[in-house]
């Protein structure tokens, strides 16, 4: 098999656990946000994990494209769900609440794709595209869980620890945000100059460690 093919198979494998990695992370900030008050997400549509909702044609499509033809790795991001924190009910508290839905649901997505390859795996299916996209959707959403529980903003975990410093400490940390295409910028240059591998590695690799133990007792079951 040529690169050309290689790639094109990888895109293929790839499409559909990232598509819906990224569309359950983003509904549900939104659902989070409803639940505490602020509905600025359902009155625009945003509630929903069809993927066409929150898909951002250059962060989604384009730029991944691009990086992985040209650096054979992806990188990339989709259209942010409004939240309004104004609106919540507790703003400070609650804003870590929403924040970490969208990891929450990552996690959630990877312990679904795990115990589907465990089913697959259990059940004698030897179709290698399903096991390739199983396998794809564990390592999706690994990465989406771990990369945004990065402690900056405006990535997740910077959002979830705003939320947990002190109202002197919060307020400066969190203008951070404003910075955040210089910030998502410098985080994709740590990451394909290596620099940030060993700590994003760690992190996924015990996501994924936590996947396993969660799915252990299906295994034993099945096997």
């Amino acid at each position: 098999m040529n690169d050309f093919s290689y790639m094109m198979q990888n895109i293929a494998v790839y499409a559909i656990p990232v598509l819906f990695a990224i569309s359950l992370h983003e509904a549900a900030h939104g659902y989070a946000a409803r639940y505490f008050g602020d509905p600025t997400a359902e009155q625009q549509g945003r509630l929903s994990v069809n993927p066409i909702h929150h898909i951002d044609l250059f962060g989604t499509v384009i730029l991944p494209l691009l990086l992985y033809l040209s650096t054979h790795m992806a990188f990339g991001y989709a259209k942010p769900v409004p939240v309004d924190y104004s609106r919540l009910r507790n703003p400070k508290k609650q804003m870590g609440f929403v924040a970490a839905a969208g990891p929450a649901a990552n996690f959630a997505m990877g312990v679904g794709w795990m115990v589907m390859l465990v089913l697959l795996i259990a059940f004698g299916v030897q179709e290698e595209f399903l096991l390739k996209v199983a396998d794809a959707g564990i390592k999706t959403n690994a990465v989406m869980c771990a990369f945004n529980l990065i402690p900056v903003p405006p990535l997740d975990g910077g959002r979830i620890l705003t939320s947990l410093l002190p109202l002197d400490l919060a307020r400066p940390f969190a203008r951070i945000e404003r910075y955040g295409p210089f910030v998502f910028l410098g985080l994709i240059l740590l990451s394909y100059t290596g620099l940030l591998t060993p700590f994003l590695g760690t992190l996924v690799a015990i996501t994924v460690w936590l996947f396993t133990v969660i799915v252990y007792p299906l295994t034993l079951l099945l096997t």
